[in-house]
């Protein structure tokens, strides 16, 4: 089997997990990355392979971009021992986590843990591996609808997701000499652990998110997943340097 290669940082859980699993139902062989959770990255893994997919993870802390040579040497190998090849063809900037804190009471560290996990290291990440990335491949940047809406609280986040959606743009130009289409998908609000599960656990904010939207409930990482999948495998090469909003109609 000739095998599509996605490379998702942060699927060891939540909206990346889900991703990762999409993937390979889609015949998409898959690495994936975790910070600290090793144990649930080879769960993940053993789940695909024991049903007929591929799967490999890798440790990779994006906030630490003097990792990142070592980490491509690693994953260079990985790609050899279990696809048989020296390349991949799917790039998923996944991997975050975000803090909830007023914009007063947002601390300089805070804001620079922000920048360092979601705008610096996707920038250097994709750098250092942009020539592992096939010609005709796919760069998908996750950003959220937080850069449409506002929502208190989530300041510092949603400021540099704001950066990712620019910074996708400007990659999209960079790349397109070798036809790779470079994208953002921005999420609204979704039951997952985000937030410490904020959204999932809190039966008032629920209903409240969802009756400003317009599907009438709050996302599920399905709905997520299943974007991410269809972006990467489907035709829709000829799309780049686009914001695409997967949030139900969220306050429309």
């Amino acid at each position: 089997m000739s095998w599509k290669i996605a490379l998702i940082t942060g699927g060891s859980r939540g909206l990346g997990k889900n991703a990762v699993q999409h993937l390979a139902k889609s015949d998409a062989g898959v690495v994936l990355t975790y910070r600290s959770k090793k144990t649930e990255a080879a769960e993940v893994v053993d789940e695909i392979n024991n049903n007929g997919g591929r799967a490999a993870a890798l440790q990779l802390d994006v906030a630490d971009i003097q990792t990142f040579p070592q980490f491509r040497e690693r994953l260079v190998q990985v790609l050899k021992e279990a696809f048989g090849r020296e390349s991949f063809d799917y790039l998923v900037n996944n991997a975050g986590h975000g803090i909830f804190k007023p914009f007063h009471e947002t601390a300089e560290a805070e804001l620079d843990d922000m920048y360092s996990v979601h705008l610096k290291g996707p920038f250097f990440l994709t750098q250092c591996l942009s020539d592992l990335i096939e010609d005709g491949g796919r760069i998908l940047n996750v950003s959220s609808g937080l850069t449409r809406m506002t929502l208190a609280g989530y300041d510092a986040y949603s400021a540099m997701k704001g950066a990712v959606e620019v910074m996708t743009r400007y990659q999209a130009a960079a790349f397109a000499g070798r036809k790779i289409a470079v994208n953002t998908i921005a999420p609204g609000a979704i039951e997952t652990d985000f937030g410490g599960g904020v959204v999932r656990d809190t039966p008032e904010l629920n209903q409240q998110i969802a009756s400003n939207t317009a599907m009438g409930r709050v996302g599920l990482p399905d709905d997520i997943g299943t974007a991410i999948a269809g972006l990467l495998v489907s035709g829709s090469q000829w799309m780049t340097g686009q914001r695409i909003e997967v949030s139900g109609g969220q306050m429309l």
